[in-house]
């Protein structure tokens, strides 16, 4: 676990804004009848036109830029040709490499008008998220981070994934610590000042239970029931977390569709 100077945080975090806008500009192409391919080859480009290298793409030999898992998919999934469909829900995880420090953000869609057992799937983890993100301060536990987002999900009937976790951020992707959207309060390691991590709830809409696609990439629900996934970048401080990326572009972009 290592701790952030002051410049290597502001570093990190141009690169988590810089997958905010590029999120944002997927926000804007996400619609029934448009394919994943297409949303790939558009955010690989805006990167790199941005002056950041897409994180995801070559690593563990993961082909895309951009993650994009549909219904009961979780993460990890590969983008295709296949369109989007109205009542989709689409998590599209994306990283990008800038200036030697990694951006990572999270971001579940809905296509056209999706169900209201949807959407209340969608606002409970970005409540985890944000439970997650309060109990991410000096000198509480990793476990507490964890025990804040599955109180939130369990309480609402939700599956918490347990397989795949948030992590430490920096100069690589993964670093330590993990930190698992379950645990126990006073438990796991110590947050210090300067840590950062990506905190990204895996919420199930049944049971928490996952398996691999056939693809050899995609994690999926095993009871194929729909899961959402939002994650943001953060720094641990005194008193109150700092959120270092921003949903609020994409929010914004999706605001002005639905008008």
């Amino acid at each position: 676990m290592y701790l952030k100077t002051e410049e290597e945080i502001e570093l990190i975090r141009e690169s988590s804004l810089l997958v905010g806008k590029t999120l944002a500009e997927v926000a804007k192409l996400i619609e029934p009848g448009v394919d994943t391919v297409k949303l790939d080859a558009m955010a690989e480009q805006f990167i790199r036109d941005n002056g950041g290298l897409p994180g995801f793409k070559g690593m563990y030999d993961f082909p895309n830029t951009l993650c994009i898992s549909i219904n009961a998919q979780v993460v990890h999934g590969i983008p295709t040709k296949d369109p989007l469909k109205n009542g989709d829900i689409v998590s599209v995880d994306c990283g990008v490499l800038m200036n030697e420090f990694y951006g990572d953000v999270a971001y579940t869609f809905e296509v056209g008008e999706v169900s209201k057992e949807i959407k209340r799937l969608l606002d409970t983890t970005k409540e985890c998220l944000q439970a997650g993100i309060a109990a991410a301060t000096a000198g509480n536990r990793v476990g507490d981070i964890g025990y804040a987002v599955q109180s939130v999900a369990e309480s609402k009937g939700y599956g918490v994934v347990r397989e795949l976790v948030g992590h430490g951020l920096g100069k690589k992707l993964h670093e330590d610590p993990q930190v698992p959207n379950y645990g126990k309060r006073g438990q796991g390691a110590k947050l210090k000042e300067g840590l950062v991590i990506a905190i990204e709830p895996m919420i199930n809409m049944g049971k928490r239970h996952v398996r691999q696609d056939d693809d050899g990439w995609a994690i999926v629900t095993k009871d194929g029931m729909p899961s959402a996934h939002f994650e943001h970048d953060v720094v641990v401080r005194k008193g109150m977390a700092e959120v270092l990326s921003t949903h609020e572009l994409i929010e914004e972009v999706l605001r002005k569709k639905n008008k």
